[in-house]
């Protein structure tokens, strides 16, 4: 078992995105952004009686032997990390990143996964951080920035959380549309929307309905507001100021990048390269167990990103089925109750072809839960189990159905 122990994180912010102007602003932002989460890290002589008030020791073999029956008998082969007040408690790497040829590479704490819709929370976040700089407003309509988007009455809080009623990218478009040989990309699917006015699936605001569109859209709106293509954007005012050096999207140029990075399988057959694998904002980033406990403890302070708007990005938005899961601005919860608007839980889930990933978290008893799967399995998405050990409950609810995408 292997157990690591973060007493210094390195971390990065940047304001907005004009911060990279010049390289004295970036230089002071690293330094600014390091002693804000230096001061949120434990230091080294606290890391003993941290581990003993939460019962590391025990959790992380109460955890071991959950996931060693995850990979015997319900076929998990991916990484973990779980993590409680800024410690790892348990970190461990199941199974292979490829099983083709007549080698197979061993999972290693680096290896890279495709997160798939787990992509949105940072999408959410590159478009919240443009807000705070006062690049973007809440109700701003798509037009402002996509004159010919032919559907009106859509914001940019519909399109976070997924109220917009835009029909469904994937599903939209016939063979006469989609001749093309190279794989679409954003621009591409934006152009077919203005052709084709492919019918709506509701009205902007109704209801809410889980689609990827609304966060092609959101990353397209991202690149016409900062000049930037997305992945250059991600890099620059997320990946690289918290230090997420594993962490790329699939279109990024870079062959350095492909170091490590897994390759998703059903059963024993690889799956080849998806018709839309181009289409970014709603998924496409690739990452680390290790690299996401940075993500999480950004998320979790004032360094990334400011308390006020994080929170408001993990309140639920839609109230028209009486229940206690919900969606915030591209973060998932569990409710305290069906009656409440504060999340006990919150979390992304994501599956693409072959890939099972889950990020999960308790804002309150300070853990996070980071499961990455690179082989399709269902088990990713049971935590109850988890979530027993993690609080020390045998009557944690029932959360283990309907979580995966």
């Amino acid at each position: 078992m292997k157990f690591i122990v973060y007493t210094t994180v390195a971390l990065i912010s940047l304001g907005g995105f004009s911060a990279c102007n010049s390289k004295k602003a970036k230089v002071k932002s690293v330094e600014d952004t390091r002693s804000c989460i230096d001061k949120m890290s434990p230091k080294t002589e606290d890391i003993a009686n941290i581990k003993k008030v939460i019962h590391a020791d025990q959790k992380a073999w109460q955890l071991d032997t959950i996931f060693e029956k995850k990979v015997k008998k319900e076929g998990f082969n991916g990484n973990v990390l779980v993590a409680q007040k800024g410690v790892v408690i348990y970190e461990k790497s199941f199974g292979f990143a490829s099983f083709g040829g007549k080698t197979k590479d061993s999972l290693k704490s680096d290896s890279k996964f495709q997160l798939a819709s787990m992509s949105k929370t940072f999408t959410a976040v590159a478009v919240l951080k443009l807000i705070e700089g006062g690049k973007l407003k809440l109700d701003d309509s798509v037009q402002k920035f996509i004159p010919d988007f032919p559907y009106h009455g859509i914001d940019i809080k519909m399109l976070l959380s997924h109220r917009s009623g835009l029909p469904y990218y994937a599903y939209a478009f016939d063979d006469s549309v989609r001749r093309v040989k190279t794989p679409p990309d954003n621009n591409q699917i934006l152009k077919w929307f203005a052709q084709s006015r492919p019918k709506p699936y509701n009205v902007p605001g109704r209801s809410f309905a889980y689609n990827n569109s609304n966060y092609m859209v959101l990353a397209s709106i991202v690149e016409r507001v900062t000049g930037m293509p997305f992945d250059q954007y991600l890099k620059m005012a997320i990946f690289d100021p918290l230090g997420m050096k594993n962490t790329f999207l699939f279109t990024t140029k870079n062959d350095s990048i492909n170091v490590n990075r897994t390759f998703g399988y059903e059963g024993r057959r690889k799956v080849s390269v998806d018709y839309y694998d181009s289409v970014i904002g709603d998924k496409g980033i690739y990452s680390t167990v290790e690299d996401l406990f940075r993500w999480y403890k950004g998320l979790n302070s004032d360094c990334l990103i400011s308390k006020k708007t994080i929170k408001e990005a993990w309140e639920p938005r839609s109230f028209e089925r009486k229940g206690i899961k919900n969606y915030g601005y591209g973060f998932r919860m569990i409710l305290r109750d069906v009656d409440s608007k504060h999340p006990k839980y919150v979390y992304h889930n994501g599956w693409w072809k072959g890939y099972s990933t889950l990020f999960w978290f308790n804002p309150k008893e300070d853990y996070v839960v980071i499961i990455l799967g690179n082989r399709k399995n269902g088990t990713v998405y049971r935590v109850k189990s988890i979530l027993q050990v993690m609080e020390e409950d045998s009557n944690v609810s029932d959360l283990d159905d309907e979580l995966a995408d």
